[in-house]
């Protein structure tokens, strides 16, 4: 492949991985992760609700992973709180899990940003045959799109397993029972979403600019090595 278009090729991967670094560490401080609302059930049995009045039962609520906000409907008008997961929700909810997310999601920006720069690198420097070219290009787009996945899983199980719109919405109501009544991923999930398959795709644009994989590339070597053994 041409000198020119290996660099366009890798300079379109490195505005790429620094675009998945700008975008994972906006969606990180944002409370666009989930978009639900949450059904006051105990009120709505209180009135034996149904239909159109139970919308005066139905709450909003919507957070990230850091802080969130929740309209509360118990049929007398909404009250709207403000709440945040460090350090008020620390106890009902799977800490291990939600810090997790917020690690991984650092490695991503990390690895986002160290792809980017040896991707320029490798575009206008002269790089070695070690981790500072090829093989270091493919190990950054695994890293990275094998954060995303993480995250994805990590805070899915957090959301549908343990219930977690539930628990902040019944956090500290003694009276009043909530139940989730719809809940959907937000804008902030997906963009992990489309930054772990764009790190993919960079993995596939290096193999494109003609390197060959790291494992594929091993074993080639062995046959060689193995052929030559033969002959002698």
């Amino acid at each position: 492949m041409p000198a020119q278009q290996k660099k366009l090729i890798f300079c379109t991967a490195g505005v790429l991985s620094l675009a998945c670094a700008l975008g994972t560490a906006a969606a990180l401080g944002t409370q666009l992760w989930v978009r639900g609302t949450v059904l006051c059930t105990t009120g709505a049995l209180l009135v034996n609700a149904s239909g159109a009045e139970l919308h005066k039962f139905i709450g909003e609520i919507q957070y990230g992973l850091f802080s969130g906000q929740r309209v509360r409907q118990c049929g007398l008008g909404g009250r709207p709180f403000q709440f945040s997961f460090f350090p008020d929700l620390l106890k009902i909810i799977p800490a291990s899990i939600h810090v997790s997310v917020i690690l991984f999601c650092t490695v991503l920006i990390i690895f986002a940003l160290v792809g980017a720069g040896f991707f320029m690198f490798n575009a206008f420097g002269s790089p070695y045959e070690t981790l500072h070219g090829p093989v270091g290009l493919y190990l950054w787009s695994f890293i990275a799109c094998s954060c995303g996945c993480l995250i994805m899983i990590l805070f899915s199980s957090e959301v549908k397993i343990h219930h977690l719109s539930e628990k902040i919405a019944n956090f500290k109501e003694g009276t009043f029972t909530f139940k989730t009544h719809s809940e959907q991923f937000a804008n902030s999930f997906w963009t992990i979403l489309v930054c772990s398959l764009v790190h993919f795709l960079n993995a596939l644009l290096i193999r494109f600019a003609g390197f060959e994989f790291p494992f594929s590339k091993s074993k080639d070597s062995g046959r060689i090595t193995g052929a030559v053994d033969l002959m002698y």
